[in-house]
Formats: C-alpha cells, sequence, structure tokens
C-alpha cells in the first residue's frame, strides 16, 4: 500500500469541477466519471468520491424529487463552460511551458 498523498486545495476543487463537467457532458454513471477523472490526474477515484461527497451538499429527499430536470439550454451552457475550462487549463499548461523555457534560454 502505497502512502497517502496530500493534495492542495486547488488540486481538489479542480478536481471535483472535471468530474461535474463529464457528467454533464457524457452523462452515465458517476463511477466511470470518477475513474475517468481519477485516471487523468492520478487520484483514487475513493479519494475523489470523499471530495465530491464534501463538496456537493445533501439535498433531501422531498427537494430533490420536486426539482425539474435541466433545460437543453442549461446542458448546452455546462457543456460549453466545461469546454472553456478545458481550453483555460491547455493554455495555461502552455503559459507554465513557454515560461519555463523563456527563463532556461535567459540563464544559458
Amino acid at each position: 500500500m502505497g502512502a497517502a498523498r496530500k493534495f492542495d486545495q486547488e488540486t481538489r476543487e479542480r478536481a471535483v469541477r472535471m468530474y461535474h463537467d463529464r457528467l454533464s457532458e457524457v452523462g452515465g454513471a458517476k463511477l466511470a466519471a470518477r475513474r475517468h477523472v481519477g485516471q487523468m490526474l492520478d487520484i483514487n477515484p475513493a479519494t475523489l468520491r470523499n471530495w465530491i461527497e464534501k463538496d456537493t451538499p445533501a439535498v433531501s429527499t422531498a427537494s430533490a424529487s420536486s426539482a425539474e430536470a435541466p433545460s437543453a439550454e442549461l446542458r448546452e451552457l455546462r457543456r460549453e463552460n466545461a469546454e472553456l475550462r478545458r481550453a483555460n487549463e491547455i493554455l495555461k499548461t502552455a503559459s507554465a511551458f513557454f515560461a519555463a523555457a523563456e527563463i532556461d534560454r535567459r540563464l544559458h
């Protein structure tokens, strides 16, 4: 058994956000979404489940049954939001890469 790893708050929030995005885009089983995100970020799906449970407020069964399904427009906006978040993550990574390359170039 490996040693327990500590994840910073930003990583936790990102993982939970990616999980919700995956569910809204693809749908399907919650476990499959946790496994997908866990594999992408190298996080155990059970750990991710704990973070999701802490992040998601408990909903009573009465209010859950009275809630309506999201409209097509809301689903489309969530899908677009998820796409923009992925693009933002890619841009952050690219920015860090080029910044490191520029620093390395200046040092040599």
